[in-house]
């Protein structure tokens, strides 16, 4: 069941006047409260005034309602660049990861009937009109077919598709102008990568086939189930998929220990798989798109328009600079941390010498030799610290190309659910066949 139901905003006027209204109520209340202070003698720092508790859920919410790029775009920002960006936006994207709400009844079926005609209904046996689940792109409704088949029709919000490059551009200009984004940092490629990723994600034909290319990446691995694709019901805005009956994967916090250990290295596994094997990676680590099925006790993939491909170069690279943590040789970390564009070639040595030092730290679980706790290290809380040091020399501040990005992201949420699982693992046993050959 989701949270309400609140109306999509459709039309690039529409929504940018949303956001128009959202930075004059922030700028309103930053006059307010500044006034209050200087009535009293203090002098308040602008930032101070601009991320207050209320104008931080102001924003939330503005960004929430509007669902697609200007619910998402955030989250893409803070993909690599968490470590220097202010607690109040982390705030702002913690509450957007959350589920959104639904569309009223009247525009659901209004989209129903563009994608599908206005007899749509017709086409079912069966349509649940209270949704499963509802995201920033689209929202998920169960339906049966005349012949038996149970579905999950994933439908795309409204309006989404044709505004996302202007919700970039205009999220983007609200963050900065809040203070929300540092100065100095040129965030326009992850923009430009958050717009190309978005339009991707944004056409379910494309998600339909990626699905379709993914189910070669798992044949034959009985860990893992994921749906099948239903042609005949599929547009660009709406994406028929078989029913996978599951339950959240978190929910394998209750389980035994054996269990939790199987699905944190098959899905480890499946990751080196992707990358390594298959250059064909689900980038997206929301925990929403792994599920458990108890019956056949299989973890179920989900959600596939964050697909992305990596080519073969790239793909070298990071077994290189991989094998080059393995083997202690600093050198080959170095090269390959440069060619992947994880850090400016500017940099002068130090700062080279850090980075070099937090991806060896980065790759503690994959290296130890033996059974690693992700219940119990403090990894996360080590390289926060030390990207929170580095981050206060602007010389550091560097936004890394968007396939490193998107790669660390899904890499990043993969480690996050092992340690909400407490998994025990081998990591560096998995890893050897598909990393460390030599």
């Amino acid at each position: 069941m989701t949270k309400k139901q609140r109306a999509v905003p459709s039309g690039r006027l529409n929504r940018f006047s949303k956001l128009g209204s959202l930075a004059t109520r922030v700028a309103g209340s930053v006059l307010t409260n500044g006034a209050a202070q200087l009535i009293k003698g203090e002098r308040p720092a602008v930032k101070d005034l601009l991320l207050t508790p209320r104008n931080i859920a102001r924003i939330a919410d503005q960004l929430a309602s509007m669902r697609g790029a200007a619910m998402k775009v955030g989250q893409l920002m803070s993909m690599d660049a968490g470590d220097i960006l202010p607690p109040a936006l982390t705030e702002i994207l913690a509450r957007l990861r959350s589920e959104a709400d639904s569309m009223p009844r009247a525009q659901l079926h209004q989209a129903m009937a563009q994608a599908l005609g206005p007899d749509w209904r017709d086409r079912f046996a069966f349509f649940d009109d209270e949704p499963v689940a509802a995201a920033s792109i689209g929202q998920v409704h169960e339906a049966i077919t005349h012949d038996g088949d149970k579905l999950a029709l994933k439908i795309q919000y409204p309006g989404v598709r044709e505004s996302i490059d202007s919700d970039v551009d205009n999220v983007a200009t609200l963050l900065s102008m809040t203070g929300l984004i540092p100065k100095g940092i040129d965030f326009a490629p992850l923009l430009d990568e958050a717009k190309r990723q978005l339009h991707a994600e944004a056409d379910y034909l494309t998600e339909a086939s990626m699905m379709q290319r993914y189910h070669q990446v798992v044949a034959g691995d009985e860990r893992f189930s994921m749906p099948k694709g239903f042609a005949e019901f599929t547009s660009a805005n709406l994406l028929a998929m078989g029913f996978m009956n599951s339950e959240p994967i978190e929910l394998l916090y209750e389980a035994d220990q054996q269990t939790r250990n199987d699905a944190a290295a098959a899905l480890f596994e499946l990751f080196f798989k992707e990358t390594f094997e298959h250059g064909l990676v689900q980038t997206d680590p929301n925990f929403a798109n792994y599920r458990y099925c108890p019956v056949t006790r299989k973890i179920v993939l989900l959600d596939f328009g964050a697909t992305r491909e990596y080519q073969k170069e790239f793909v070298d690279l990071y077994r290189e600079l991989l094998s080059g943590v393995f083997h202690h040789q600093r050198d080959r970390v170095l090269s390959a941390a440069l060619d992947i564009g994880l850090m400016s070639r500017e940099l002068d040595d130090f700062y080279q010498n850090c980075i070099v030092d937090m991806c060896t730290e980065a790759c503690e679980p994959v290296c130890y030799d033996g059974v690693y706790d992700f219940g119990r290290t403090d990894l996360m809380r080590r390289l926060h610290n030390k990207g929170m040091a580095l981050s206060q020399d602007k010389a550091f501040w560097h936004v890394p190309k968007a396939d490193s990005i998107f790669l660390h992201r899904k890499l990043g949420g993969v480690f996050l659910l092992a340690s909400h699982l407490r998994a025990k693992i081998n990591l560096r046993q998995i890893a050897e066949a598909y990393v460390y050959p030599n």
